[in-house]
């Protein structure tokens, strides 16, 4: 018992830059309380106290804010941060060193008793604050789910959900990003680079723009150069609207979708 809390409260030290010391955490930490708790209730529950169990996650919810039905399963290094308004439904089961923040609901689609209603998350996902994760699918290991995203269908490793209902985006941001979330353990509230996948679209559609403009300046360009040689009968080397030097700012409309 006493090495799951001293590796709690390790994880949350190396995860929230606020947390000074194991004794802050240990007396001023509302999620580290919550799991102690569910601990006791999840015993209980598994070895046929169901009321006792519940009753012990009843008065967790009202000491703490966090809802965690007893009979979920949670693994080790789970960090809820603030954490106020969790809820983790009967068969939800979250995976080592997960990280989840305030408003975040683990819930279910089913009202079938004995199903798997409630979704499972693999080793060090992180939720994002006040994110929806609706139904009895995976969200595979290491994936980030954004800020109030609502997630309906399974994640795969690596990727990021965004948006709602959730777009899935596979693994692949920029190196920078990877190399700071690994020093780091996780990416704090399931943000990354490039994670809106509007925007993402957006900008290939303005680099594209961009692009073809440049094509059409070097062919006018071009154009000029052969119309106005010494031997040329023509009298006006090019149109008057020709365009010959690029006018589309790419990086203004960049600006605005965020890159």
């Amino acid at each position: 018992m006493f090495s799951r809390i001293r590796s709690d409260i390790h994880c949350i030290l190396e995860r929230d830059p606020a947390a000074r010391t194991a004794w802050e955490v240990l007396t001023c930490y509302p999620g580290l309380h919550a799991l102690i708790l569910y601990r006791r209730a999840h015993w209980c529950w598994n070895h046929g106290f169901k009321w006792l169990g519940r009753f012990i996650s009843h008065l967790a919810r009202g000491l703490t804010g966090i809802e965690i039905h007893p009979g979920a399963k949670i693994g080790r290094c789970v960090f809820f941060d603030h954490a106020m308004g969790v809820v983790v439904g009967e068969t939800a089961e979250i995976g080592d060193g997960c990280t989840i923040y305030q408003g975040v609901t683990l819930g279910g689609t089913s009202l079938y008793k004995g199903t798997k209603r409630h979704p499972t998350l693999g080793r060090g996902v992180v939720v994002g604050a006040g994110a929806q994760v609706l139904g009895g699918f995976t969200v595979g290991d290491g994936a980030r789910i954004g800020s109030n995203a609502v997630v309906v269908k399974p994640v795969p490793a690596g990727a990021t959900a965004v948006g709602n209902p959730a777009r899935v985006i596979e693994a692949g941001a920029d190196v920078k990003r990877e190399q700071t979330a690994s020093q780091m353990g996780f990416s704090a509230y399931g943000i990354s680079q490039g994670d809106d996948p509007l925007s993402l679209a957006m900008r290939g559609l303005i680099d594209n723009a961009a692009g073809q403009e440049h094509q059409i300046a070097l062919l006018w360009q071009a154009i000029e150069k052969l119309s106005c040689l010494p031997n040329s009968t023509t009298h006006d080397c090019v149109p008057k609207d020709a365009a010959l030097q690029e006018t589309f700012e790419a990086d203004k409309l960049n600006q605005l979708v965020g890159k």
